[in-house]
């Protein structure tokens, strides 16, 4: 007669689907929420086509942590104006997509419980948003790490392409015609 139990999954595979599938609904429906109730305002903030005022803290926040070792803080506005000028050509469909997954983030209902951090962006350590990036990046939800690949992308997208960036990295630009 033998003592031990059987070994089972803490999760099973029908259990991640169902955990998955209520996690894709929550976010879409705090997305959704946020945009109906008007929590995210849909006028550009000043100075800018397409990204709003609540969007700006959140990058701000994070561009010097996705872009340590850079000299991107230095051109931050800059690189600000470049990225909103590249949301301004996305399709609606994808500016949409991109404009709710910055209201997941800017929501506090949202954004304590998805990234850690509790508190408002301006506020939050590098410590804290390296924390909330790994957490997203290694997440089991493919959502977060969807919305992981896509901040990082944004962000150094917006500052490869400024020629400040160029000399820290070795490109000369590129050639003279």
């Amino acid at each position: 007669m033998t003592n031990s139990l059987p070994v089972t999954p803490a999760l099973s595979r029908r259990g991640l689907l169902k955990f998955s599938l209520g996690a894709s609904a929550f976010l879409a429906t705090a997305g959704l929420g946020a945009s109906l109730t008007g929590c995210s305002a849909q006028t550009p903030a000043s100075g800018y086509i397409t990204l709003r005022q609540g969007d700006l803290p959140i990058l701000r926040a994070l561009a010097p942590v996705i872009l340590a070792g850079t000299a991107a803080t230095e051109h931050l506005e800059a690189m600000l104006q470049r990225l909103d000028n590249k949301l301004a050509s996305l399709s609606p469909a994808l500016l949409k997509l991109t404009q709710q997954l910055f209201d997941v983030l800017a929501l506090p209902v949202t954004r304590g419980p998805l990234t850690g951090i509790w508190g408002s962006w301006e506020s939050a350590s590098s410590e804290n948003i390296q924390a909330f990036l790994r957490r997203w990046e290694n997440s089991s939800l493919n959502l977060l790490r969807m919305g992981h690949a896509s901040l990082l992308q944004l962000l150094q997208m917006a500052w490869f392409e400024m020629p400040e960036s160029w000399a820290h990295c070795g490109y000369p630009g590129p050639p003279k015609i």
